[in-house]
């Protein structure tokens, strides 16, 4: 029996991360738009989520490049 997901996106190359993927960049272009818009003490409220944006994609880039590198190091050797 086939799950189908409310928006009817199914079968292979979707798998619901898309808004997850896009959360971390969205969520630091709004706190830098809302951080041009605010003035004086304000705008100490957006610095949170504008580093916990930063660190998220950092993380995933680190995570990303640590996979990417393990992958390599595997079909390095599988060659020799």
């Amino acid at each position: 029996m086939r799950r189908s997901s409310r928006s009817g996106r199914t079968g292979p190359g979707w798998d619901g991360s898309l808004p997850l993927a896009l959360s971390a960049p969205l969520l630091t272009l709004l706190s830098l738009l809302m951080l041009l818009q605010r003035h004086g003490l304000d705008r100490w409220q957006v610095l949170p989520a504008l580093l916990i944006g930063i660190s998220l994609m950092l993380f995933s880039l680190w995570s990303r490049q640590r996979r990417r590198r393990a992958l390599l190091m595997a079909l390095r050797g599988e060659r020799h």
